[in-house]
């Protein structure tokens, strides 16, 4: 799952993580459930909190220690599941340090048009689910320039063969219909 904040990869991640064989891992829960305590917590909130991104070797070690838990509690068979990653890799460089864990068979782009509409999600989804990230408007317009310069060019890095566009201006019903149109097509 891959795009600009807002946009629903992680709402979207869920619900095609919970079809058996299907497995959702989102690096921003991950994170998010770090004590602030932790050392790598504090990190975290000290990124988050300016709209940043957390450099990439804490991320993706954090990544590997999530997939060994997953994989250790049964919950993963990296054989036959399919990983549904939402969040990670941030940038090329995150991307390039995957390669040798995964092996990426699609890449669904997850766009809107109508970046008003995705700030209103963030602010929501800030008092639903208490996000820091999302409750400050100078923040949230930092983590879309972070985007546009940092995280958009991994899709580039994928190229155009494994890059679904599915645009989320619609229902959530609507935007999960054309996730599951890609699915059964791959």
């Amino acid at each position: 799952m891959f795009g600009a904040p807002g946009t629903g990869k992680g709402t979207h991640g869920k619900i095609l993580g919970a079809i058996p064989g299907f497995v959702h891992c989102s690096c921003g829960d991950m994170f998010r459930n770090l004590s602030s305590e932790a050392p790598l917590g504090k990190v975290f909130l000290q990124y988050s909190s300016r709209g940043q991104l957390v450099p990439d070797k804490p991320t993706v070690e954090l990544w590997q220690k999530y997939m060994h838990g997953l994989t250790g509690s049964g919950r993963l068979h990296p054989e036959s599941d399919t990983l549904v990653l939402d969040g990670i890799p941030r940038n090329t460089h995150q991307a390039e340090m995957l390669q040798e864990f995964i092996k990426v068979v699609a890449v669904f782009y997850m766009c809107s048009g109508n970046i008003e509409n995705l700030i209103a999600r963030m602010q929501r989804r800030a008092l639903k689910d208490n996000r820091l990230d999302d409750a400050n408007l100078d923040v949230i317009r930092q983590r879309f320039r972070t985007y546009e310069m940092e995280t958009k060019p991994v899709l580039k890095f994928y190229g155009k063969k494994l890059v679904h566009r599915i645009n989320t201006d619609g229902t959530p019903v609507e935007t999960f219909s054309k996730i599951l149109r890609c699915v059964v097509k791959l």
